[in-house]
């Protein structure tokens, strides 16, 4: 067993973070905090009879002294002031902010200054499928962003491919948009209602760009729009591109994901309900002459936060990565 924590439970993804340690073979949980005391189930009146466990103010010192390893579920420049004070403790550490994610020079330009530029060296870009050598032996990893996981599992089997022009099309339910009171967030902005928003000028896209530059070792020319649905969880991504050579677009697909458990290659496009509640990623790839659309669903919530960050804590702590990842869909 290893002792587990989270910083930040308060959020969506610290309580799916949660219910995912909770339902864990080999993590025992011995840290909650947030920013103030209280109990877990007045956080989440859900928990009623379930858990109880109370919840102290965040401090590193302490959590490295109760765990091996610390999940950080807070906003950007938050989670870095904590990750490199509980660094010093030699403690590991997966960060579901933006603060690892990306270069120093891009993580700048859409955020703040970064704080910790010794440890955003080191990070280790959490994609398991991409970087699964290179987790099992972090410290710090950089769980990726919910857009960036969908688009780059999507395009990266393709990226040889295409032409360096790429198109995206994504869509998410309004829990990415977190918990925090938003006027664009609020039931009667958000019903019965589909929007784009910062088309060409989301953070995210230069996460994707930076991630299929490094894999394609060129400049990639990446036009990004997300949109606001009215559902709670689950996100929807097209990728649009142009093929430079001819390929049969699904024995790439296949033979680039064929040992992996939680890719699921479909004939047909893909489905939201599949995958929300789950790990899955599924994928589907259509091609007319030289154009080639390829699309992806996930749960935002679990494969594009909270889920991820559960495999590569399995691998840095040894275990075998599927522990304590959901299969099974909501469905209804």
């Amino acid at each position: 067993m290893k002792n587990v924590g989270i910083i930040g439970v308060s959020g969506y993804t610290g309580f799916e973070l949660l219910r995912l340690i909770l339902n864990h073979p080999k993590l025992n949980l011995t840290y909650l905090a947030a920013t103030k005391k209280s109990k877990i189930d007045e956080i989440f009146p859900s928990l009623k009879g379930v858990l109880d466990f109370d919840v102290e103010v965040a401090d590193a010192k302490t959590a490295a002294q109760k765990c091996d390893l610390i999940f950080l579920a807070l906003p950007h420049k938050a989670s870095m002031e904590f990750a490199k004070e509980i660094l010093k403790y030699n403690i590991k550490v997966v960060d579901l902010s933006a603060d690892y994610r990306v270069s120093l020079e891009n993580y700048e330009k859409n955020y703040t200054t970064h704080l910790d530029k010794e440890n955003l060296k080191n990070a280790v870009y959490g994609l398991v499928e991409i970087n699964r050598n290179f987790i099992k032996g972090a410290k710090l990893v950089a769980n990726p962003g919910c857009y960036p996981t969908a688009t780059l599992l999507a395009t990266l089997p393709f990226i040889e491919y295409l032409e360096p022009s790429i198109f995206v099309d994504a869509k998410s339910g309004v829990s990415g948009a977190g918990k925090s009171l938003k006027e664009t967030s609020h039931f009667v902005s958000v019903n019965e209602n589909i929007n784009a928003y910062a088309p060409l000028t989301h953070r995210h896209a230069d996460e994707i760009k930076e991630k299929l530059e490094i894999a394609s070792k060129k400049n990639i020319n990446l036009m990004f729009v997300p949109h606001l649905v009215p559902i709670t969880r689950g996100m929807l991504v097209s990728v649009f591109g142009t093929l430079k050579q001819d390929c049969d677009a699904f024995e790439v697909l296949n033979n680039f994901y064929k040992n992996e458990k939680f890719i699921r290659i479909r004939q047909n496009p893909v489905s939201v309900k599949d995958t929300v509640g789950t790990h899955f990623c599924d994928i589907c790839v259509k091609t007319k002459n030289n154009q080639i659309w390829i699309n992806s669903s996930i749960d935002n919530l679990l494969r594009g936060a909270s889920s991820q960050a559960l495999a590569n804590a399995n691998l840095m702590l040894g275990f075998n990565e599927s522990l304590g990842l959901n299969k099974f869909a909501y469905g209804v």
